[in-house]
Parts: structure tokens; C-alpha cells; sequence
């Protein structure tokens, strides 16, 4: 049986490398605290009317922008308003350079919120409570969603696509044969499980990080789930700001946790060496083979992308799902960690407030969702519309979350996101240093 990959990878491991990556109610924003662009004042429709066309700069092409563009075809018939979407796999440059010269776009998606707090930070980019009714937003969405494009009290970007990561992955006929239960309420019963299967003499879990240059993100994905689940949103917040620092013992501690997980011989097919070489697309295909040589791959909803081509044929009956539990003794809710699409406004009137508006509606998506491979991050989609019943399933997860939190190492600075924390991990795994010395480092790189 062939196991490689499916070509349907090739969309979306594009995604996968992009996702590389407050409790309780929010409130309205006061304006008053400033801190990047946009002006204090509501836009009202009419104030400056729009030239009739819109430009959008995103990091997404291929099918993905087909999907899109299908979804935007009710907007421009009846509005009358063309979009104009440039897709750019270099938008995290891109956007910057084009902002930079003058060159902006009227609204831009951005993958991940570091380069949008730059440049809020820098004047150019319109708070949402400007032109949008933050309060009925917020109410649709996941809770916590919001705060991920949070710049000095106010909000900048608006979600337009979810990605859902804090998901364990199983497959179905292999784990009812095993008659392990596929509800464990905390993770410290998913590690009862886990040993149920390693005494029927199969690995519990299977895991890769290799990714070439950017090796390591898989683990940074690891410990912030750990931290989310262990210390809680408000902690998690403080770290991924840099309010506490790296090296608290907090981090630490979650380090020596993960590492009971994945270095216990037996817990991970191949151990760390296997983990560190395998390339991450391939992680679930050992869950596949007959007979299954493991049983759990922890990944984000576009882990569907890397399947073989006849388990995604069959991907209801053949693929199980659930929430990665919470941590007994720690946050009591279920925590969500993921990532997304975040609309921002670089050019205001009344094109581009009536193109953010559609966007981020509660109802946005439907021929996107029908088409596969986007989520809506908000809590009230229809999710009839989705293609599949797997794809109900993590909708469903994500929508029920007590809280989202967005990646840590998206919003941490790229010199520690996108390096000190990749390296470390691998440096971590592979024993040249412990979690103490990695966290140490990666505190006295973070840039000031």
C-alpha cells in the first residue's frame, strides 16, 4: 500500500508551514490607550466612498485562493466592488516592504500577528473598533480569538480563517480493535492510555519535527500546548509577551513535562533521533500501516493534507479525532491553541470597510468550507457547510474551546519564534542541553 503523502499536500503544507507557524469576557477597547494606527473616531458609510476596487495582499494561492475568491463572488455582485488578491508565499517580507515604500495594499491577511503589531506600532494600520461593531464580533467568535491581534490595548486585525492545533490524531479501526476509550478528560488519562497500548506492544505516539531550515517548530508547538494547559491562558499570555521571563520556572517546568512524554523509552516510534530526521508531513502515516505501528499524532487540522490517498478516500470511517484533554491540577477549561487569517486595513472607505465586514461575518466561508481546508473561527458557522464529517468534528472542538490562544511563537519576536526556540527544541531532544540551559539562552538572545 502506498503511504507517501497525498498530492493534496502540496495545498496545504503551505498552510502548515505558515502556522509555523484573556479569560473571560473582553472588553470593548478604549481608544484613549492608542498605540498604532487608526483614529479615534467610528467610520461612518460615507465618509470617504470607495473608488469601486480593493485590493488584498495574502500568503495563500492555488486552490486555497480559488476557494476564496468563490466565496467573495457574492460580495462583488452585490456591491459592485472588485477584488483584487495577490497571493505572495512571502508575505511576511512582502507586506513589509511593500508598506514600507508606500506601496500598501487596502487590506492584507495576515498568517501569522507579529508583523501586523510592527506595523500597528508603526501608524499604518486602522484598529478595528474603528469601522467594525467589536462587541457583536467578539460575540461570534471562538473566546480569546481577538486578543491575538491585541497592540496596546487595541485590536488591529480581525479573524477570517481558523487553524486548529490542539488535536490528537488516531486511526479509527486499529484503536476500536484496541478498545481504548477516545474521551480521556485530562492528559493524565491519555498517558493511561498511552500505556495501555505500549503494553500491547505498539508505540502510543508518533512524532516529527524535521522541516529543514525551520526544524524545531513542531516542539515549540509541544511545549505551548503544555503551557497553555499547565499554568493557563493568563501565564501563557505573560510568557509568549515576554512579561515573565523565558527561563522562568514555570517554562522549565513544562520542558521536564514534555520530556517525560517524549523520551520515555517506548512512549515515541523511533525515539528522538526518529523524531528529529523524519520529516513532520510523514508523522501520521505509521498510524496507517497494517498493522499500525502507532497510534497518536498530535498536529493541526491540515495534518489531513499529508494522509494517503486512500485513507482520505475514506477519511470519516478511517480517521478519529479529539481535543488534546487539559492538564489535571491546571487551567479547568479546555484550551485551544491555533492560528489564522487575521484581516487588517491599511486604506479606509467605503469599499474596504464593506470588504472587512463581509470577511469577517459570522456567515463568511460557506464556498471556502464546502471546498475543504479552512475553518471558521467563529463559534456560530453552520457547519453543514463543511465537506466532511472530520471536518464537523474539529470545527466543533474549536467552537466548544473554554479559550484560544494563537501560537506563541507566531507573536514572539521572529528572532526567537522563527529561531532560538526552533533550535533549542532540537537542542533539547537530542540531550546536548537541558531544559534549563535552552531556556536560559533563548532569554539572553531575546532582543530587546
Amino acid at each position: 500500500m502506498d503511504r507517501r503523502p497525498s498530492r493534496r499536500a502540496v495545498m496545504t503544507g503551505t498552510a502548515a508551514v505558515a502556522a509555523v507557524g484573556m479569560t473571560g469576557c473582553l472588553q470593548n477597547p478604549d481608544p484613549s490607550r492608542g498605540g498604532g494606527g487608526g483614529g479615534t473616531e467610528k467610520y461612518t458609510e460615507g465618509d470617504v466612498p470607495g473608488p469601486g476596487t480593493v485590493s488584498v495582499l495574502g500568503a495563500f494561492g492555488g486552490q486555497e485562493e480559488e476557494a476564496f475568491m468563490a466565496s467573495l463572488a457574492s460580495f462583488e455582485e452585490e456591491t459592485g466592488v472588485t477584488v483584487q488578491y495577490t497571493p505572495d508565499q512571502d508575505f511576511t517580507t512582502t507586506i513589509q516592504q511593500r508598506v514600507n515604500s508606500g506601496d500598501a495594499p487596502d487590506v492584507a491577511l495576515f498568517p501569522q500577528p507579529g508583523g501586523l503589531f510592527d506595523l500597528a506600532a508603526k501608524g499604518y494600520v486602522t484598529a478595528i473598533d474603528s469601522f467594525l461593531d467589536y462587541d457583536a464580533l467578539d460575540s461570534t467568535l471562538i473566546p480569546g480569538f481577538l486578543d491575538s491581534a491585541r497592540y496596546q490595548g487595541r485590536v488591529y486585525g480581525a479573524p477570517m480563517r481558523l487553524a486548529c492545533k490542539s488535536l490528537i490524531w488516531y486511526p479509527k479501526k486499529a484503536y476500536e480493535k484496541g478498545g481504548y476509550s477516545e474521551k480521556p478528560a485530562t492528559m493524565q488519562e491519555l498517558y493511561d492510555i498511552a500505556d495501555e497500548i505500549k503494553a500491547g506492544g505498539i508505540a502510543p505516539w508518533s512524532d516529527a519535527w524535521n522541516a529543514d531550515q525551520a526544524t524545531g517548530w513542531v516542539g515549540t508547538d509541544w511545549i505551548e500546548e503544555f503551557m497553555l494547559r499547565v499554568h493557563g491562558p493568563e501565564v501563557y499570555d505573560d510568557w509568549i509577551y515576554h512579561r515573565i521571563p523565558f527561563n522562568s520556572p514555570e517554562v522549565v517546568e513544562v520542558f521536564d513535562i514534555l520530556g517525560e512524554l517524549l523520551k520515555t523509552d517506548g512512549n515515541v516510534l523511533g525515539g528522538p533521533t526518529t523524531i528529529l530526521n523524519t520529516p513532520f508531513s510523514e508523522a501520521p502515516l505509521p498510524l496507517f500501516e497494517d498493522p499500525a505501528r502507532a497510534m497518536f499524532v498530535r498536529q493541526g487540522n491540515f495534518v489531513t493534507g499529508f494522509l494517503p490517498e486512500d485513507i482520505l478516500a475514506n477519511m470519516d470511517e478511517e480517521l478519529g479525532v479529539f481535543a488534546m484533554p487539559p492538564w489535571e491540577g491546571g487551567f479547568e477549561g479546555q484550551p485551544i491553541l491555533g492560528g489564522g487569517d487575521l484581516a487588517a486595513l491599511f486604506t479606509l472607505n467605503d469599499d474596504t470597510v464593506a470588504l472587512m465586514k463581509f470577511l469577517t461575518a459570522p456567515e463568511f466561508g460557506a464556498e471556502w468550507a464546502q471546498a475543504g481546508g479552512w475553518l471558521s473561527p467563529h463559534k456560530t458557522f453552520d457547519p453543514a457547510h463543511y465537506a466532511d464529517e472530520t471536518t464537523r468534528r474539529v470545527a466543533e472542538i474549536a467552537s466548544s474551546a473554554e479559550v484560544f490562544r494563537y501560537d506563541g511563537s507566531d507573536v514572539m519576536p521572529n528572532a526567537v519564534g522563527g529561531g532560538s526556540f526552533w533550535s533549542g527544541m532540537i537542542d533539547w531532544l537530542n540531550d546536548s542541553k537541558t531544559a534549563q540551559q535552552v531556556c536560559d539562552e533563548i532569554e539572553a538572545g531575546w532582543p530587546q
